[in-house]
């Protein structure tokens, strides 16, 4: 099977990769030379010249020619895995089989944007991941293959990325080695289970310490590396912060102390804080003068 591969993040390179060292045809590779809508972004250029593979880079101006070079390459395969654009009608036909695509969260359910942040944020115990056959919509084709993945309280958005394309890297070989032999499974989505993750903005990532400490911790860990971090506002600047830790105030002696009350200082990027409900202790952040007794 001649695969043509479109990506342009950390799991792209991850995956692509795993292909190559699988003997698997890798026919192009689409990418980008910059992107400023990905925090894990990386040029797969650099790995497709590595291995002598042609290779094309997608921009506005550049959409016209994509067809094109796909056309040339006659992929039997697309796999399009990291990638933050919608693929065309027309693009999504030229493949002889299918346009595979691939979404870290529990398909149907958590379908949209930011799915390992989401999952984090909200305190998910569980997620997935998950391959399927693209068409016109996001992330509602039939499933190809699917690994759930459990989330353990320490896990961080680093861990958590890890853990999925770990487990990503051993299903991209199977189901590869599946279509050459003849073998497509699919799965339709109960689109009754289904549900769509919006797109985060910047006061998603906003510490706002009435909030109790585990939603700050999971807040946190969300957006750690290699994200963009959360954030605290003092004296009208933000200071990213990276790690945290949950403190719990077993004795009570803090009931009638306000949130966002600096309780202890550490160092300049470590600090205690009273929480909506409970205490936060502020492991790794920017550097910030702060003092026991300011408020946050």
């Amino acid at each position: 099977m001649k695969i043509l591969f479109i990506g342009c993040v950390e799991s792209s390179a991850i995956l692509l990769e795993e292909l190559i060292v699988n003997g698997k045809e890798i026919c192009g590779v689409v990418t980008k030379e910059k992107s400023s809508l990905n925090s894990d972004f990386v040029d797969l250029k650099k790995l497709s010249d590595k291995y002598s593979i042609p290779s094309f880079y997608y921009s506005k101006d550049s959409e016209a020619n994509l067809n094109g070079f796909i056309r040339n390459h006659s992929p039997d395969l697309i796999y399009c895995f990291g990638w933050s654009h919608l693929l065309r009608d027309e693009t999504l036909k030229l493949p002889k089989v299918a346009v595979i695509g691939f979404h870290p969260a529990a398909l149907p359910k958590n379908r949209g944007r930011h799915p390992i942040i989401w999952a984090l944020a909200l305190g998910l115990k569980e997620t997935a991941s998950t391959f399927f056959y693209m068409d016109k919509f996001a992330d509602d084709g039939d499933i190809l293959s699917q690994k759930l993945i459990k989330i353990d309280n320490g896990d961080t958005a680093r861990s958590l990325y890890d853990k999925i394309l770990n487990t990503a890297k051993e299903q991209v070989v199977t189901f590869t080695n599946d279509f050459e032999n003849g073998l497509f499974a699919r799965e339709k989505q109960d689109i009754s289970k289904a549900n769509n993750w919006r797109k985060r903005n910047k006061m998603d990532g906003c510490i706002d310490f009435r909030m109790n400490a585990q939603t700050i911790y999971n807040l946190v860990r969300s957006l750690t590396r290699p994200y963009i971090g959360a954030h605290l506002v003092y004296k009208e600047k933000e200071y990213k912060v990276w790690n945290s830790e949950v403190i719990s105030d077993d004795t009570n002696i803090y009931d009638n102390i306000e949130y966002g009350k600096v309780l202890n200082v550490f160092s300049n990027n470590s600090f205690l804080v009273k929480t909506g409900n409970n205490l936060i202790k502020i492991l790794d952040c920017e550097k910030i003068e702060i003092k026991t007794g300011d408020y946050l």
